[in-house]
């Protein structure tokens, strides 16, 4: 056995076992930790009623997003049965999706086992499946060649990426949807770096150090500042070859403004933050063409080897499954409850749904708006459940807006308060450690927030895709 006293620890060694053994006490091992007891304290909680629930109205919920998610939680005393549909068997937070691309955190950190957050709730159903569609008049939902009957049914199915009629582009530039997108765009913005360290000339090495971001909204803003923080600070003294502080980041946005549903005060105050990190930003820009060897930007021709897509969405294919009309994005026109139109029992939330809850306009395709649906749905089929009036139309409460853009650089609106700069940026994080799922989460992501702050390495800069995986010209 070698004595820990002869054991030579650098000062980064030193930090990494302080924050082991914090993480130990939270979330390990076994009986003795804290989400042990806590998850035990759920469990035991004599809120469960007994019985069978087979003679119980069923209740379908598909989508495992924060919208699904809520539903299923508002109805954990109802006198039904649920069965909770998705395709992946994770819920995620997809607000801290983007710190996975630019190798922040690992997946683990930000998605939980859907099946894990309902281990209490003896209500429910989990099952693992892709919906192609609804037969209304069967009532039932179609799993593939199966088929699932159905009372009620909420759709929380979510969005995808749009590209404007150009789907073309996909393969080029990728969008970030799911951990699948970012784990794909992490390896490739890392194996950016490592091309670049072997590249035959200075063209080919300049284009594989510029990358190019589209859409200026918060997934692009805050892409842009990771990735510009990465090349600047993440990867110092790491290459002989090349510097990867000298890279290009550039930001395309199609509007006047960045982040143009905050007010303008705090776009500003994104963009001048952006600047100072060094990424260019082009604004009234449309992106003209997209190819494996760069970007059309109008006039100008922009050569890169990684571009990523945050320009657009657009809603998943409920209203045609239902043959209902829907808006520009292919959002479901729902009533004032949520309800589809002509279609009994039959509710959509989140970004599947157009809704007019908020004092007459849309409601943002949000995770604030999607959990308060969640919720409100659930307390209309409780209600019809029980034999109570309906509550009242839904309305949507708006808490905030909040971006980040690099190290103590954020933007925060709530209600007429309005911050910038290193004020935002701690609220921001306060506010997404909140709002994490599962309490080990959020001890194992402020772990790896302070050890980035303290030491600017970034924890999971793993290539998990195979270089064969790119696609050709």
């Amino acid at each position: 056995m070698v004595p820990l006293a002869g054991i030579a620890m650098s000062m980064d060694d030193r930090l990494a076992m302080l924050l082991l053994l914090l993480t130990f006490v939270a979330t390990g091992p076994g009986a003795i930790s804290v989400d042990h007891w806590l998850a035990r304290w759920v469990l035991d909680r004599p809120d469960k009623e007994e019985g069978t629930l087979d003679e119980c109205p069923h209740v379908v919920v598909v989508g495992g997003g924060f919208g699904g998610i809520e539903t299923v939680r508002g109805l954990r005393n109802s006198r039904c049965r649920i069965t909770l549909i998705d395709q992946r068997n994770h819920h995620l937070f997809q607000p801290l999706l983007y710190q996975i691309a630019t190798a922040a955190l690992s997946p683990g950190e930000i998605a939980t086992p859907i099946r894990s957050l309902f281990r209490g709730q003896r209500n429910v159903q989990v099952r693992l499946g892709s919906v192609t569609g609804i037969d209304t008049a069967a009532r039932e939902v179609l799993i593939g060649a199966a088929s699932l009957k159905f009372d009620y049914l909420v759709l929380a199915t979510g969005a995808r990426h749009s590209y404007f009629g150009n789907d073309h582009w996909a393969p080029y530039a990728p969008g970030l949807k799911s951990i699948e997108d970012a784990t794909s765009i992490r390896s490739r913005l890392l194996r950016a770096f490592e091309e670049a360290e072997t590249a035959a000339d200075e063209a080919a090495r300049a284009a594989w150090l510029t990358f190019i971001i589209v859409g200026g909204g918060p997934t692009g803003i805050e892409l842009a500042g990771a990735i510009a923080e990465l090349a600047h600070h993440g990867m110092d003294q790491e290459y002989r070859t090349i510097d990867p502080s000298t890279s290009r980041v550039i930001l395309v946005h199609a509007g006047p403004r960045v982040l143009p549903t905050f007010p303008p005060s705090l776009s500003a105050a994104a963009e001048r933050s952006l600047r100072k990190l060094g990424v260019t930003i082009y604004l009234d820009t449309r992106v003209l063409g997209v190819d494996q060897e760069g970007a059309d930007l109008g006039k100008d021709r922009i050569a890169s080897r990684t571009i990523l897509w945050a320009a657009g969405v657009a809603a998943s294919p409920v209203a045609r499954w239902l043959n209902q009309p829907e808006d520009a994005s292919g959002r479901i026109k729902v009533n004032d409850d949520l309800s589809v139109p002509a279609a009994e029992g039959i509710y959509a939330i989140g970004d599947a749904a157009a809704s007019l809850g908020w004092n007459g306009a849309a409601v943002p395709g949000l995770a604030p708006a999607a959990k308060q649906q969640g919720r409100y749905a659930a307390r209309v089929i409780d209600a019809q459940l029980a034999g109570r009036r309906p509550p009242p139309p839904f309305r949507y409460k708006h808490f905030g807006s909040l971006a980040t853009i690099g190290r103590q650089a954020a933007v925060a609106e709530i209600g007429p308060i309005r911050m910038w700069g290193a004020p935002a940026w701690w609220f921001w994080g306060a506010a997404h450690i909140a709002f994490l799922t599962g309490g080990p989460n959020r001890v194992k992501v402020m772990l790896d927030w302070l050890w980035a702050y303290v030491t600017y390495r970034r924890s999971t800069r793993l290539i998990t895709e195979p270089a064969s995986d790119r696609p050709s010209s």
